[in-house]
């Protein structure tokens, strides 16, 4: 793949304890590898362990570039009920745009997270969803640059409409019955905007993988199947850099190049 450098946004989603962080930091590290400069958009609040996963520092909150959490939500309010009027970027912007001082980095591995709770009361995370959602749609990409979407739990993201911007959504299945439920709605809701849905199923063995692959059903795609790695879930017990080079990932990868270039082509 290092001859076919790609430019595309991929939004990763799952339940809780599927091992979404974990796959976005594989996948970072795998692209990062291949020539590829990725940036990881941390969106989940509740996420304390993602940087840790990429050998990073976790950087400061990307809504204090704009006032903090209570400027975003203040500037939000006053534009009631014209929603859509809000905007914090007033053009496009590229990588080099990002303020440094919200970007950590491990090589070609950048993180930005936009937002986490840090006390009692503060407010709920929507202020940090109309930012976020609008950073996506407003971000440009030069040949050779990924952007990985590391969303919450469950699919409220969905609802704050920032998979409007992707050129995919990867969702990540673990053997649980709640994870394969939920799949159907995200293929639902990903088709609802026209946008190309892949799934990776993680944390199999040879017990699980034939019936989780059954029950997602032909009619989706199963790009990858990361079989369940003890060394890789004690790394992330530990919060320790995960390594890249497991063969699914770079078979994930592959997948991507192909069928995100054909999705853009077709203007989905």
């Amino acid at each position: 793949m290092k001859s076919n450098k790609n430019a595309y946004k991929l939004a990763i989603c799952g339940k809780g304890g599927s091992g979404k962080s974990t796959i976005a930091a594989l996948l970072a590290k795998a692209l990062v590898e291949n020539e590829n400069s990725v940036l990881v958009i941390d969106t989940d609040e509740s996420n304390f362990g993602l940087h840790r996963q990429l050998g990073v520092g976790l950087p400061p909150d990307f809504m204090e570039y704009f006032g903090g959490k209570s400027a975003v939500l203040e500037k939000i309010m006053q534009a009631a009920p014209d929603w859509d009027s809000v905007s914090f970027f007033e053009e496009k912007l590229s990588f080099a745009d990002i303020p440094a001082a919200y970007i950590s980095k491990n090589g070609e591995a950048k993180l930005l997270a936009i937002g986490k709770i840090h006390e009692v009361g503060e407010g709920c995370a929507c202020s940090m969803g109309m930012l976020v959602k609008e950073f996506i749609e407003k971000l440009r990409l030069n040949n050779g640059e990924v952007v990985i979407v590391d969303t919450e739990a469950g699919i409220e993201h969905f609802g704050r409409g920032i998979e409007k911007s992707v050129d995919a959504v990867l969702m990540v299945i673990d053997p649980s019955y709640e994870s394969l439920k939920l799949s159907e709605k995200v293929a639902d809701l990903s088709s609802s905007i026209r946008k190309p849905i892949f799934f990776i199923l993680n944390k199999v063995d040879e017990s699980n993988e034939q019936f989780m692959r059954e029950t997602v059903g032909n009619r989706h795609t199963v790009i990858a199947a990361v079989p369940a790695d003890p060394a890789l879930s004690l790394a992330g017990l530990r919060g320790e850099e995960i390594m890249a080079g497991h063969t699914e990932i770079q078979h994930l990868l592959q997948t991507l190049a192909e069928k995100c270039g054909y999705e853009e082509h077709k203007n989905l």
